[in-house]
């Protein structure tokens, strides 16, 4: 199976990796669009540089001009921006376009976008990556959800998606398997988080970590705990707008959405700590964290987070 086109919606951190494997995998052209192209500063700018000097690459003029002549379109955008994002590319959809939509937003979200999709007679497809984007890349696994997720599966793998399943045929199913996967998986990087800064300072943190291997034994527990921290102090905000999506998943369920909302809280303050990842040791990274946090008011954490 050939595929001439592919557009991406969207250069961030997933889109650049999947642009990179795209041109590395396949004999597409990649047409891209990113709303932070003017911005010198910004990531998009900065990854589009990098691949630019590729002649398979090509820069749309707008949103609106991203799928002309594609038949593939790849929205990768940040969670909270992928209504928004997809809204002007629609007048240019042909007829038949697949619209794949790797976002981590909730079932709801996902339904929405199905709707504005399909009703412009292209084909809305719903992604959700179950793993984090490396080590694995395109390969990662990659829940297909939705009445042409079947038909896209193959199409997907042609691509390199070689981790694509087709698990149901309606739309949400995908969805909420990666939203309830993240209540775990974020909440857990927010908890260790919480709860090592506060045994460092009572000088219990080595006893705690101990205590774990009781409940989750591993033979690396510091290093491990360092790994989770560092995630929310290098992606925090981008998981707090995943958690927002999270949050209305399991409101959508009926249930009250408190633990899912408090870890937006600490997620989304944690970045404020990015310059702190070259602490190579967890008592380092949590030390040099406690005396940025000392440092502000007393009685108070800095906080990225609207109160």
């Amino acid at each position: 199976m050939s595929i001439d086109r592919v557009c991406l919606l969207g250069l961030g951190e997933v889109g650049a990796i999947l642009a990179d494997d795209l041109l590395a995998n396949t004999e597409a052209e990649v047409t891209i669009w990113d709303r932070d192209f003017d911005s010198p500063g910004s990531a998009a700018y900065q990854h589009l540089h990098k691949i630019s000097n590729n002649p398979r690459v090509h820069q749309a003029a707008s949103a609106e001009q991203l799928v002309v002549d594609g038949a593939v379109v790849l929205s990768v955008v940040t969670a909270d921006e992928a209504l928004n994002a997809a809204r002007p590319v629609l007048a240019g959809l042909p007829p038949g376009a697949w619209f794949v939509d790797l976002n981590s937003v909730s079932p709801g979200t996902k339904q929405q976008l199905a709707e504005q999709v399909n009703a412009v007679g292209a084909r809305f497809v719903e992604a959700a990556v179950m793993s984090p984007i490396n080590p694995l890349r395109s390969a990662s696994p990659i829940l297909l959800a939705g009445p042409h997720a079947a038909d896209f599966e193959p199409v997907g793998k042609a691509l390199g998606f070689i981790g694509m399943q087709a698990i149901a045929e309606s739309y949400g199913t995908a969805a909420a398997t990666k939203m309830c996967r993240s209540v775990i998986v974020k909440g857990m990087e927010a908890l260790v988080s919480e709860s090592l800064l506060a045994a460092r300072h009572y000088g219990v943190d080595e006893a705690v970590l101990a205590s774990l291997q009781n409940l989750f034994p591993r033979p690396d527990w510091p290093d491990h705990a360092r790994y989770l921290i560092s995630r929310t102090l290098m992606h925090g905000t981008r998981r707090a707008s995943e958690m927002r999506e999270v949050a209305k998943t399991v409101e959508e369920a009926g249930l009250n959405a408190w633990m899912s909302e408090a870890c937006v809280s600490r997620q989304d303050w944690a970045p404020q700590f990015s310059a702190l990842l070259g602490e190579e040791s967890l008592d380092g990274l949590l030390d040099a964290m406690r005396a940025q946090i000392r440092s502000a008011e007393p009685g108070q954490e800095r906080s990225n987070s609207t109160p």
